[in-house]
């Protein structure tokens, strides 16, 4: 696949005069792709029923005879304040009950029909209108699911659907649905919780204190089964009059809806990749390493998203729909990227089998709420910082092979339930099971190794030298079995198999692994500041369950407690949150068939199927392989 570039544009910001302007320098540049549309729902119909596509028409022909080819994205994230006027009760609630109103974006609730009706019908317009033109050669729905927390809404229109898709969960006689089936599943005897139908039932929120973790488990399941319907309306709408390609923009550490079956109905993922931003405010770090890479990012959290986006892709399509270009406006502190970081970045996501790289955006706006996010051009219209890096990678790109992602030696398998059973129910202040995945992630990539990030659902691990699947709360039987019968090495746990499907505690008790009599006795979380000394180097930090039975330790704290123990016939379990060292040890005791190589400080590097890459995320010179790369450098190498 053809490596492109492309950039995120509103020609609604813009005099129109300009827009032929903008569109000959954009192609000048050398971009392929330009994003419009997603924002712009109150100037294609201004009032209920009043369409003015002319102005849309004119940009799209405008773009493409420059020879751009337009990404054309769904506006329904930004419905206009008629259409709320016409359905107030569509805005969002919050935890505390509090309507969260008109003035921004991401202003509805999944769960309301009257605002999906909307939706339907404003995106078959646009379908109708341009499902066959020359020009539009994508779609992207919606924009950034679950962006400032929208995926949980509280409101009477959730509460109704919940009880309906509870009913479906647990059927009975007619459309009743089984309410004594739900009592004995959540286990509602304990606090007298029992109830006697289900319209009794209400949000899982505004209790006295913690509501039952598998109410909250199932309401965020059904929370993301809204996301996926609403996805698959519009979806089913598009393919009706168009065979574009459909993609949606994911978010970076966004995890409270399942992306795998939102990609399912979608050709293309792509996700909004924002370095610096996220290393401020979602990527955990502590304040030494936000320091070490402000201006840079965080060298793992690009590479993580862009392996998982791969995975949740029709056959590995994956795009970055913005790419930061400089600071931006929304994060607790907003610094300019280090020069040459912008290529960097480009490059990464190339590396990691990105097919296109869209910056975020053409130029910035003067007004309004991301007036201080910068763009490939300043406002008023002079090249910005970003805008050479971007040229300098167009020109790198001639010539350059096309990708090709070859399977990596590392699987890690991922699932978004586990992650909404930790956020239910985390035992301990600030763990996350986004957290323990992405500490495993960053063990590998610090020894040099590549990794594919694969669904829960995979059941063909053949190939992989080492398999990681940590943290899966609830474990079917099956995944078990398939993990079991691999024959790369296969490390699980913490916390895997602990919940049944209900979250309940299963008997026999965790992991229940096959062939095994291993059993998870009793767990604690700790005080951060009182990690254990594993024996031979590294600690236990945050977490340890005491293990009983099994097979050989393989390690253990330095007062002989077991933290890693085999069990079954090629898998380890590990019953402790691992530091680095003590994780790195690990794949490189229990992996011998894995080549690694402990990489410097800041350096990563990810082999494609015709290619080596090696980027340095340090703010300083590094020797790689003989050669002096400086900081925000990139080395490349034939396989």
């Amino acid at each position: 696949m053809k490596r492109t570039l492309g950039v995120c544009y509103y020609p609604e910001h813009w005099p129109e005069a300009q827009w032929a302007e903008d569109a000959a320098r954009m192609a000048d540049l050398g971009l392929t792709w330009v994003r419009i549309g997603e924002f712009a729902w109150k100037r294609m119909e201004s009032v209920e029923g009043t369409y003015d596509w002319g102005w849309l028409d004119r940009a799209i022909e405008t773009l493409g005879a420059a020879g751009l080819k337009v990404v054309l994205g769904t506006p329904t994230a930004t419905p206009p304040a008629w259409v709320v006027a016409k359905h107030p009760g569509m805005l969002p609630v919050d935890a505390e009950g509090r309507v969260r109103g008109y003035g921004s974006r991401r202003h509805y609730c999944f769960s309301h029909a009257g605002y999906l009706e909307e939706c339907r019908r404003i995106v078959t317009a646009m379908a109708k209108r341009y499902g066959r033109n020359g020009h539009v050669a994508a779609w992207q729905t919606d924009n950034e699911y679950s962006c400032h927390d929208t995926v949980l809404s509280y409101s009477d229109a959730a509460r109704d659907a919940f009880r309906d898709w509870l009913r479906a969960q647990f059927p009975g006689a007619g459309n009743d649905g089984d309410i004594a089936a739900l009592n004995a599943a959540w286990g509602n005897v304990f606090w007298s919780m029992d109830y006697d139908d289900f319209d009794q039932i209400g949000l899982p929120n505004l209790t006295v204190t913690e509501v039952n973790p598998a109410h909250a488990h199932a309401f965020r399941r059904f929370a993301s089964d809204q996301v996926v319907a609403f996805n698959r309306a519009q979806v089913d709408i598009l393919r009706a009059h168009s065979d574009a390609p459909i993609a949606h923009n994911y978010m970076g550490r966004i995890t409270d809806f399942d992306h795998f079956k939102v990609g399912a109905d979608l050709d293309i993922a792509s996700w909004d990749s924002y370095p610096l931003g996220f290393l401020e405010d979602r990527s955990g770090a502590g304040d030494a390493h936000q320091r070490a890479y402000a201006r840079q990012g965080d060298p793992d959290f690009q590479a993580f998203h862009h392996d998982l986006y791969r995975a949740v892709g029709r056959e590995g399509r994956w795009w970055v729909m913005e790419q930061q270009p400089g600071p931006v406006n929304w994060a607790p502190y907003n610094p300019a990227p280090l020069p040459g970081m912008v290529r960097l970045w480009t490059w990464e996501a190339f590396a990691h089998g990105a097919e296109a790289v869209c910056y975020f955006r053409w130029r910035q706006a003067p007004f309004a709420q991301e007036q201080m996010h910068a763009g490939l051009l300043r406002p008023d219209s002079a090249e910005a910082e970003a805008f050479g890096e971007a040229r300098q990678v167009m020109a790198e790109l001639e010539g350059s092979p096309d990708v090709e992602v070859a399977q990596a030696p590392v699987a890690i398998l991922f699932d978004y339930d586990a992650d909404a059973a930790w956020a239910v129910q985390p035992h301990g202040a600030g763990l996350s099971y986004f957290g323990l995945v992405f500490d495993w992630y960053r063990a590998c990539r610090k020894l040099g190794l590549s990794v594919d990030i694969v669904p829960v659902t995979c059941r063909d691990f053949d190939g992989y030298d080492l398999v990681l699947a940590p943290g899966l709360m609830h474990m079917t039987d099956d995944l078990k079995t398939a993990l079991e019968e691999a024959q790369g090495q296969v490390i699980v746990g913490p916390r895997s198999g602990a919940r049944d499907v209900h979250f309940c505690i299963p008997t026999p008790l965790p992991p229940a692994w096959p062939g095994s009599d291993l059993a998870v006795s009793r767990v604690q979380s700790m005080r951060p500041d009182m990690p254990l000394d594993v024996a031979g180097g590294g600690q236990v930090i945050g977490y340890l369950e005491q293990l009983e039975g099994g097979g050989d330790v393989v390690m253990a704290t330095d007062d002989g407690a077991p933290v890693a123990v085999r069990c079954g016939a090629g898998t380890i379990y590990v019953g402790g949150w691992g530091d680095d060292t003590a994780h790195m040890r690990l794949i490189r005791d229990l992996a011998p068939s894995l080549t690694t190589v402990e990489m410097p400080e800041g350096v990563r590097r990810r082999a494609t199927g015709t290619e080596q890459f090696w980027f340095n995320y340090a703010a300083h010179d590094v020797e790689i392989q003989g050669e002096i790369v400086p900081p925000a450098g990139v080395k490349r190498t034939s396989l």
